[in-house]
């Protein structure tokens, strides 16, 4: 063979190889990340070819799926009362990626879950059956949340202490999931919620921690006890009235100027919320002991699931004295989700014992086979001893019957309490955020409850966790521990 055309065989030969070592390539390892590529518009066309699983509450579909009139996507996600349950739901949209337990449980929802495939799906390679997410939420808890707060820019947790079990999830203002379906109108719809100033994409519930003012003192009350600083709830403190701050020639002010807070025990420190009490214990504890508290009882855990992954509580770290007072009272960096101070009060409810709060029950196939129940596998840790929680409980009613958080009581119902009203703005210049976290008990039942009211319609100097928070706890405990 000419010697020319042998080498130009060769080199020929050797692209057609490198050709198909390409293909190869591309098809078997590149294949997968180009078929999950965002931007692939045949996910989405196989996503919305079917109707989607469903979220169910209370044995109630609250989604579901409407045929389109055009296009290439065959079905769009709809939701009923989609303002009420939008912090639980989130959205699966056309257009955007799904949020909340939309996002987390995607795959279930639309089918191509592993775990969903029959032997003859397999076999056949075609998308299975969508499976349901069985939700813990309670639709009166839920709905005495939403109206309660109202137009209240705020949020609202419930829990059952006895089984972790999430019974409400609000944040207002909310907003319609169904306007972010379709792909056609999406665009406007998303435009207008992230202009809007009150953010109602926003889920203040699980995802914007706040300061959480006077409610954390419950969390220092624990630490307090437990190390024994002090005997009981109702031995007396070491707790000047003024309290200067440490290194400072500031005087840290209670909320009353005539309340008995002057060596006042926990229990009454609690009941006028005295600020130089806490402020004094938590200096006298020193920060790691109060840090070691609150990371029991969840702070500072960034990998807070529920399943929703719920933004990080913090109890900071590296501070002064000065600033160290300052997180008694929950001022200075500490923050908290409305979560996370059901948690405490949950806690303290339940004897001490923290059950890993959780808002989904069980996810089923579509044959409703369960394929995970999340209720029996709810952990359970020891926060504090049942003693201390025993007292904390005593003093906390104490704060209902006759304290600051009367606006709580109910008839029949033992109900215990801390109020919060946290700074807000340099100074103290803009609205307080008013806090309310408490917990009921009744015929068997319990509840803990954590209520935020960032902006109202009240007045300043009406802000308070008692009139503001405590009602919507109040309305959201009746409805939790009716018979």
């Amino acid at each position: 063979m000419n010697k020319t055309i042998r080498r130009t065989s060769v080199f020929v030969l050797l692209l057609v190889f490198a050709l198909l070592i390409r293909a190869t390539w591309v098809q078997y390892y590149d294949g997968k990340a180009l078929a999950d590529d965002k931007y692939n518009r045949r996910n989405v066309i196989e996503t919305y070819a079917e109707p989607l699983g469903n979220i169910i509450v209370a044995g109630r579909s609250v989604t579901g799926s409407a045929r389109t009139k055009s296009g290439d996507l065959a079905y769009k996600r709809t939701y009923k009362d989609g303002r009420l349950y939008a912090a639980v739901t989130g959205y699966a949209s056309q257009a955007y990626a799904p949020t909340q337990l939309e996002g987390i449980y995607q795959d279930l929802l639309n089918g191509t879950d592993n775990r969903l495939k029959t032997v003859m799906d397999t076999v056949t390679d075609k998308r299975a059956e969508p499976g349901d997410v069985v939700t813990t939420i309670d639709p009166d808890v839920q709905k005495a949340a939403y109206d309660a707060l109202g137009a209240k820019k705020g949020a609202a947790v419930a829990i059952d202490p006895k089984t972790g079990k999430i019974l409400a999830v609000v944040s207002t203002p909310s907003y319609d999931p169904t306007s972010l379906t379709d792909a056609n109108s999406a665009a406007s719809a998303w435009k207008k919620l992230n202009a809007d100033p009150d953010k109602p994409l926003t889920n203040r519930a699980l995802r914007q921690p706040l300061p959480p003012g006077s409610t954390f003192k419950l969390v220092v009350a624990a630490a307090a006890l437990e190390d024994g600083l002090y005997s009981s709830v109702d031995a007396r403190t070491d707790s000047p009235d003024p309290y200067t701050l440490p290194g400072t020639t500031r005087d840290l002010s209670n909320e009353n100027p005539n309340a008995p807070c002057e060596n006042a025990s926990i229990r009454t420190a609690l009941e006028y919320s005295c600020n130089n009490v806490f402020a004094k214990m938590a200096v006298k504890l020193g920060q790691d002991k109060v840090r070691a508290m609150a990371e029991k009882f969840g702070f500072n855990d960034d990998s807070q699931d529920v399943p929703v992954r719920a933004y990080t509580s913090v109890y900071p770290s590296d501070m002064n004295e000065s600033s160290t007072a300052l997180t008694g009272i929950g001022q200075y960096d500490v923050t908290a989700t409305p979560l996370q101070m059901a948690m405490v009060s949950a806690a303290i409810a339940n004897g001490g014992k923290l059950v890993s709060p959780h808002m989904v029950s069980q996810i089923t196939d579509g044959g409703g086979d369960v394929l995970k129940n999340y209720d029996d596998s709810a952990g359970t840790k020891e926060i504090v001893s049942s003693s201390t929680a025993e007292q904390l409980q005593s003093a906390m009613q104490t704060v209902v019957e006759k304290g600051t958080g009367t606006n709580a009581q109910i008839s029949g119902v033992t109900v215990g309490g801390k109020t919060g009203t946290a700074q807000h703005g340099e100074n103290n210049s803009q609205t307080p955020y008013a806090w309310f976290t408490s917990y009921g008990k009744a015929g068997g039942k319990e509840v803990a409850v954590a209520v935020v009211v960032e902006q109202s319609d009240a007045a300043r100097s009406e802000v308070s966790g008692n009139g503001l928070a405590a009602p919507v706890a109040k309305a959201m405990m009746q409805a939790a521990l009716k018979n």
